[in-house]
């Protein structure tokens, strides 16, 4: 199963290296990861998407409470939370195709950011299936390049990741 474990750790050097070491020592696979400060300038959140059974994911947040840099983390996917990942995406728009990717823009709610003579970058936001269908839906011919945030996580409600 999916988890996306959100993180409070401590902004200093080496923090998101012992993380990953953690990781990667016990033979466990990082889908996606973010990390970006806070409002408090000493902590980082760190956004971190993997998989595992329950028995998986609890060995795994013990190992990450054991982290010294780790201040509290939250298993989003134990309760109501609210997910997005950002992407953007470049396609090809020559002549003809110009009107059609604007359409399919449209449609999914995305914005262009950038236009040349023979592209247009759009940026998407939503879940990870409405990113992957509008890829989809751009056919694999008119794409050139995509960059993907990964999955951004906040709990519902008065749930948080505060200290």
């Amino acid at each position: 199963m999916r988890h996306i474990i959100s993180i409070l750790l401590e902004n200093e050097s080496g923090a998101l290296s012992r993380v990953a070491g953690l990781f990667s020592a016990r033979g466990y696979n990082i889908e996606s990861l973010t990390v970006a400060p806070t409002e408090d300038a000493t902590l980082s959140r760190m956004t971190l998407v993997t998989r595992g059974d329950e028995a998986i994911i609890e060995q795994i947040t013990k190992q990450l409470n054991k982290l010294v840099e780790v201040v509290k983390l939250l298993d989003l996917s134990d309760g109501p939370h609210i997910e997005r990942e950002m992407m953007m995406i470049k396609l090809k728009a020559e002549n003809g195709q110009r009107d059609e990717v604007l359409r399919l823009v449209e449609i999914f709610r995305g914005k262009v950011v950038d236009v040349t003579d023979t592209t247009f970058v759009v940026e998407l936001t939503g879940k990870s299936a409405k990113l992957d269908a509008f890829i989809k839906a751009a056919q694999e011919e008119s794409v050139v390049e995509v960059v993907r945030s990964g999955p951004l996580g906040i709990a519902r409600g008065s749930k948080g990741l505060k200290l």
